[in-house]
């Protein structure tokens, strides 16, 4: 534990830090019986099996195995070592960090990475002042005004102007002691002949991009006068990585949580335009097309993602993409759909803040409406012919609906428009669904097995690995099982990892805390160890436990160290046999070995 962390404050911190808070922060969290339950944030999966205990005040994935206490989790989920994490949740909790913790220098990033990161946030800041406040960026000042954006939203987002001067960011970095080569390496200066040094912003409207976090780690920027590129992105560093965090995700996420939806747009100025109009809970991608992995950052968070793209045919055609990418991650998606060739942002200042909700978001359409509208256009539908093409392609799509009454409605639309009957409708269906069964089947666990991965479902062990696991999970519900169990058989638990966890658990006792097994995590060295022992805290145990029951698993463990210690003298003998040239003696031994080990579970 650091030293500027002292033992009381991170028992307070923790206490008043509700672990299903702070990860519903981070993954969208569904109450199941005592816990709750969601997509885990480790590792990639549809079906949710990250288990978060608000008793025990502890995490478990099933699916990767990790598993701590809301410490734990902000160190993973962040990347940042114990300190880091601290000071993230102190910060989320509004508690004051202790005089030598505040002052501590250690970083988590890189000297480089701070460096850049300390450079945007000096320059967001300018960058917003001199927009605001300065004679130098009135020009920046006017062009949003003439947007519409108010001076409340420039505030919100930070929004700034660079000004078209060649070395004016150049000259404030080297006055604050940045390295020019660092800052070229962070896209705010472009290296030029002579060791000369030029804004790589200037003359541009400024967007800082924060992470979740809300620290500047790239920025935007929107050309004012002629030039090319219109739009200018910070390009990929340590502390940026486009195609994973989204534009306004700082601002939106506790608004998608509450909301239950998201709404992906294309562009800055259109989740500006958005915010300003009421509706919050926008992102917009980062001058790319959505990837995986924004997709399933996404998904952690929400079921329902509303896309609000362009209405041109680029716009259209990088809908379909990001719609079936955002499917494929277990989202449920709607299309938003905005008049011919119009942006969020032209709809919002044509026909008001109203109508853009009420007409555009709160009318969005399926995916499955939107795709049978986005297939007509590779048809022409007065010819007959490709009537049918259209009508095959449609079906295989609705096909692929898992609900029949959605199958139903789409089939009445084709029924309506084509004057095709609902019975031949309905046979075609049937024979496509039979047809992705069998493949299905084809794909599914190999026929030796009918036994299904549910990573929900708690792994079997064998019998002695049970008892001690249960063992252990009454140890740290229970100090006096605890010193009955050490006075009996002491750290001689068979599992090596289980040996470690008790001798930590019976020093833990002996300083004299209490039980608390979010305490007691934070007490383990090892990572593996957290995890080994979040899981164990998951095991239901019933509060009146028998003592005939503790009574078991001892006599169990004890057992099953007997029969351990017998296999290693039976395996000395066999390899003494087999020394002697005796190879009757030997494999007699063996089959002792064998029938032991079968009985065991080992094999």
């Amino acid at each position: 534990m650091p030293e500027h962390a002292s033992e009381k404050f991170i028992d307070e911190l923790r206490a008043d830090s509700n672990i299903v808070e702070v990860i519903s922060d981070y993954v969208q969290l569904k109450k199941q019986g005592r816990n709750y339950l969601g997509l885990c944030p480790f590792h990639n999966e549809k079906s949710p099996s990250f288990s978060v205990s608000p008793d025990k005040q502890i995490f478990r994935c099933f699916g990767c195995g990790k598993g701590g206490n809301v410490i734990t989790f902000i160190m993973e989920v962040e990347g940042v070592p114990f300190y880091e994490a601290i000071r993230i949740l102190a910060d989320k909790s509004g508690i004051a960090l202790p005089q030598g913790m505040a002052t501590s220098k250690q970083q988590s990033l890189s000297e480089e990475a701070q460096a850049i990161l300390d450079a945007n946030e000096w320059l967001a800041k300018l960058y917003h002042h001199l927009i605001k406040h300065t004679k130098e960026g009135s020009v920046g000042y006017q062009y949003l005004k003439d947007r519409g954006i108010t001076d409340e939203i420039m505030d919100a987002f930070q929004l700034g102007y660079a000004p078209d001067v060649e070395n004016f960011t150049a000259s404030f970095l080297e006055k604050k002691g940045f390295h020019p080569q660092t800052m070229v390496k962070a896209g705010l200066l472009s290296h030029q002949k002579d060791h000369i040094y030029k804004d790589r912003f200037r003359g541009r409207v400024i967007f800082p991009i924060r992470n979740h976090q809300g620290k500047t780690v790239a920025f935007g920027g929107r050309i004012l006068n002629q030039g090319e590129p219109k739009y200018l992105n910070s390009p990929e560093t340590e502390i940026f990585h486009k195609g994973k965090i989204f534009f306004n995700f700082d601002l939106a996420r506790n608004h998608i949580r509450k909301q239950g939806e998201a709404i992906l747009f294309e562009g800055y100025l259109d989740v500006i335009s958005a915010y300003q109009a009421g509706i919050k809970n926008g992102v917009a991608t980062l001058g790319t097309s959505l990837t995986e992995s924004q997709a399933r950052l996404m998904r952690r968070y929400v079921d329902t993602v509303i896309i609000c793209y362009d209405a041109d045919r680029a716009g259209i055609e990088a809908t379909n993409k990001a719609a079936k990418i955002l499917q494929n991650v277990g989202c449920y998606v709607k299309i938003a759909k905005l008049k011919q060739g119009m942006d969020p942002d032209d709809y919002i200042k044509e026909y008001g803040n109203e109508s853009f909700k009420n007409h555009v978001i709160d009318a969005s359409v399926t995916y499955m409406s939107f795709y049978l509208d986005y297939l007509k256009k590779d048809y022409n539908l007065q010819v007959e012919s490709d009537q049918m093409q259209y009508v095959e392609k449609a079906l295989d799509e609705i096909a692929k609906l898992p609900k029949p009454f959605e199958r139903d409605h789409y089939l009445k639309e084709l029924e309506m428009n084509f004057h095709i009957s609902m019975d031949t409708l309905h046979q075609e269906i049937d024979i496509r669904r039979r047809k992705f069964d069998k493949q299905k089947d084809n794909q599914e666990t190999p026929r030796h097995t009918n036994i299904r991965h549910n990573p929900m479902v708690e792994k079997v062990y064998p019998a002695f690995q049970n008892a001690e696991r249960r063992l252990i999970a009454l140890m740290i519900k229970n100090r006096n099982i605890a010193e009955r169990v050490q006075d009996e058989i002491g750290g001689s638990f068979l599992i090596t990892e289980h040996q470690v966890i008790v001798t930590y658990l019976y020093a833990y006792y002996e300083e004299g805390h209490e039980p608390d097994i979010s305490r007691f995590i934070e007490y383990l060295p090892e990572s593996d160890l957290k995890n080994i022992i979040a899981n164990i805290a998951m095991i239901a145990i019933p509060d009146d436990v028998s003592d005939q029951e503790i009574i078991d698993y001892i006599n169990a463990v004890k057992q099953e160290h007997t029969k351990k210690n017998e296999l290693q003298v039976l395996e000395k003998e066999q390899k003494e046999a087999e020394k002697q040239n005796n190879p009757i003696l030997a494999a007699q031994i063996a089959m002792k070995i064998l029938n032991i080990k079968k009985e065991w579970k080992l094999n």
